[in-house]
């Protein structure tokens, strides 16, 4: 860390106190500590980076080309990707008909203004009440005569079970949650850490519930539904993603200043040895191998946690999932695979230029 100092003018003599000087070494200390604990904490994630391309340059005595770094698309407004329901056929006096019937009370709560106004999750919870009581109602009312009525609660209760995969987009991968589980909103380097696996767990049991909805148990904890959308939100994946493609496209650099290197020829030959080939693979054991890929395997180990219950969960809603949500997932999934797989296609390059030397040291 370089330091600017102004030297223009001379420096005050401070009146003798026996306690300074200790104070002094004190507050260097701590501004040394801290400045050592910025720099583990990721104060500059891409410091390791910049250092390794800088070594291997000099190293093989070639330039990297300029970083070309590849944005993430923006996930879609959750407003944009809003699935349209068909509202329910019951009138008021067939609201008032059902008196006895507990799920007059989720009716009602539905048309309230604050049921019209409700935020999605809320809207599939309603339902998901309203498809466990109507059946009980609908037997009540053929009991008691009211044929037509009943007819009429049967029918949509029926409609509600079809618009269920469609309810449950809204509320799960159309909402404000999932768009936020994949918003960069934190700074570089800034993610739940590699054993915080809160958000893939609630992707996990979210995935658990639209499955057991689907098949027909309707039993919803409004609560915990809640807390795992809230974990959901926090966890991260967009600044995950930018990280990623960072690191994807400081390698793409390196790779481009070992294949401008292989291009001059090899390192080795019959009776030939560059001195890089003695060097290199010092430089790659200590800014590659113990510099980046162990912030690369947490970043993996992060993605493998968030990505398959939410593949799981988008698999399981294909039949509704909208043009929109469709096109912004396969450019995410491309991007991310793409992204997971370039340290190891640098280890490929790597491996390509000692090949001739007979070093079988870079693994990785």
């Amino acid at each position: 860390m370089r330091h600017d100092t102004d030297n223009s003018r001379p420096a005050r003599r401070a009146p003798a106190n026996p306690t300074r000087p200790a104070a002094a070494a004190l507050h260097a200390l701590l501004l040394t500590l801290a400045c050592l604990a910025s720099a583990c904490d990721g104060a500059d994630p891409e410091q390791p980076y910049r250092q390794y391309l800088w070594r291997l340059q000099n190293t093989l005595g070639v330039e990297a080309p300029a970083r070309e770094t590849v944005r993430a698309p923006r996930p879609p407004r959750s407003g944009a990707l809003r699935l349209a329901l068909a509202s329910s056929n019951l009138g008021a006096l067939d609201f008032l008909a059902l008196s006895g019937c507990a799920v007059q009370v989720n009716i009602g709560r539905r048309n309230s203004s604050l049921g019209r106004l409700a935020h999605e999750s809320q809207r599939l919870l309603l339902d998901l009440e309203y498809l466990r009581l109507a059946p009980a109602c609908v037997d009540k009312l053929r009991a008691a005569g009211s044929d037509e009525l009943a007819a009429k609660l049967e029918e949509a209760w029926a409609r509600k079970r079809a618009q269920l995969p469609a309810q449950i987009f809204n509320a799960t991968l159309g909402g404000d949650e999932y768009r936020a589980l994949w918003l960069a909103a934190r700074p570089p380097g800034d993610y739940p850490a590699q054993g915080d696996g809160r958000a893939g767990a609630a992707l996990a049991a979210i995935d658990a519930l639209a499955r057991r909805w689907l098949g027909g148990d309707y039993r919803a904890d409004n609560f915990e539904f809640e807390i795992f959308l809230g974990e959901v939100a926090g966890g991260g994946a967009g600044a995950l993603l930018r990280d990623l493609l960072a690191q994807q496209a400081w390698l793409a650099r390196a790779d481009a200043a070992v294949q401008a290197r292989m291009r001059k020829g090899p390192l080795c030959a019959p009776g030939i040895r560059h001195r890089a080939a003695d060097i290199l693979p010092n430089v790659v054991r200590r800014f590659f191998i113990e510099g980046i890929q162990p912030r690369a395997a947490r970043m993996g180990s992060r993605t493998y946690q968030l990505l398959p219950p939410l593949q799981a969960l988008e698999q399981r809603l294909d039949a509704v999932l909208p043009p929109q949500y469709r096109q912004w997932m396969a450019q995410r999934d491309a991007l991310l695979e793409t992204a997971l797989a370039a340290p190891r296609a640098h280890v490929e390059q790597l491996q390509a230029i000692v090949a001739p030397c007979g070093e079988h040291a870079l693994r990785g």
